[in-house]
């Protein structure tokens, strides 16, 4: 190793290297299976692993991604596995949609469904569970990612209901946003009748989808300095978004980037209400990625909250902070494991954490899966914050 652990609150309990192929991207355990989507330069799609034993973590199942396409993102919830189909780095005769899996056998998925979404294929998916999945894609007519709304009501047969873009985006239509900037759509967590739409260089979108046929703008919020923002995740109960900022190029080229507190009490005029602290230390002047990227998102049956919140950071690890007092978020804990010898950094990607507590990240440059611990003090303000 040409690094050393760092920690704190955090213990490495299981590492999986995914038997060579360590460029882990999306990660959710169900059960005792953890299911990982890979990034695309190891050519490994999805593996599944038993993590029954939590300190020996064991992969079942590996399957490749199409040639062209990477399948860097999985979704499990209703006894479905769902996984995106999307062109890799400009690759030829790639496969766009998503993929419908069975999951009776948790550790043998079967698929069922296809979903084509034309055009450059489908970026990134949210489903828990019920009638509908949100997603990212490039379909026909358009250059950049929008957002899509589909049906899987029957998931044999997955059918878009619908869409919503940012205007000047298709193919007839003039930009409306600055030269030199990307307007795109990332993903969208939902509360209710709001999905909250992170949308790159615009800063944020809040959707009414009371009608799914036609999702409405509620409002936008954008802020200085703006860039790729990638997650917009609710606090249940609180009237309060936790907002990161994705950090997309190697050594901060374009200036650092955040995470951010939002104020949603009234929802037509959101509001930042605070920064939260980036991490001490010299990462921006290590190798690859220093900034904000996932956050664990609380998803039914995992470890939920509205105050602790855990931020993926690459070259900077995990973070966890605390946001009892919104407008002063202090940092409770982070765990970066040893960097291997011949990598130039770590790009830590993916958290989730499991409603037992353990915490599961991924590395996406060639390390695999780690599942850490909390420490007792952590464990015990995770307990007292816990929904």
């Amino acid at each position: 190793m040409t690094r050393p652990e760092e920690r704190h609150g955090l213990r490495l309990l299981g590492h999986s290297r995914l038997n060579g192929y360590g460029d882990g991207m999306q990660v959710l355990r169900e059960g005792d299976a953890l299911y990982v989507g890979h990034f695309g330069p190891s050519g490994m799609g999805t593996s599944i692993l038993d993590v029954s034993d939590v300190t020996d973590p064991r992969v079942v199942r590996q399957w490749e991604a199409p040639p062209g396409s990477h399948t860097h993102k999985v979704q499990v919830a209703d006894g479905l596995l769902l996984v995106n189909h999307e062109q890799f780095r400009g690759g030829k005769n790639f496969s766009a949609g998503m993929a419908v899996y069975d999951l009776a056998d948790p550790f043998d998925p079967k698929q069922i469904g296809w979903f084509d979404s034309t055009g450059k294929g489908v970026h990134r998916i949210v489903y828990t569970g019920g009638r509908y999945a949100y997603m990212s894609a490039i379909p026909d007519r358009f250059e950049d990612r929008i957002w899509v709304i589909v049906d899987l009501d029957d998931p044999t047969r997955p059918v878009e209901v619908g869409r919503w873009w940012w205007p000047g985006q298709r193919d007839d239509e003039e930009p409306t946003w600055p030269e030199g900037k990307r307007y795109a759509a990332h993903h969208a967590l939902i509360d209710g009748d709001r999905a909250y739409l992170g949308y790159n260089d615009a800063g944020m979108v809040i959707l009414d989808i009371s009608d799914v046929t036609s999702p409405q703008v509620v409002s936008k919020l954008t802020w200085d300095p703006v860039g790729d923002t990638h997650t917009c995740l609710p606090l249940p109960g609180r009237d309060l978004l936790v907002v990161t900022d994705e950090e997309v190029h190697d050594q901060v080229a374009a200036g650092p980037h955040y995470v951010r507190v939002v104020d949603i009490s009234d929802d037509r005029n959101p509001e930042v209400i605070a920064v939260v602290p980036p991490p001490e230390g010299d990462y921006a002047t290590r190798g690859l990625r220093f900034g904000p990227h996932n956050t664990h998102e609380n998803r039914p049956g995992s470890y939920r909250s509205a105050e602790v919140v855990f931020v993926t950071y690459f070259n900077a690890g995990l973070r966890v902070y605390d946001l009892a007092d919104p407008a002063d978020p202090v940092e409770l804990a982070h765990y970066l494991p040893p960097l291997p010898e011949g990598q130039p950094d770590l790009q830590i990607n993916d958290v989730f954490v499991a409603d037992d507590g353990l915490i599961y990240i991924t590395d996406r440059w060639a390390d695999g899966v780690y599942i850490l611990e909390p420490e007792p003090e952590l464990r015990a303000r995770m307990e007292e914050a816990r929904l």
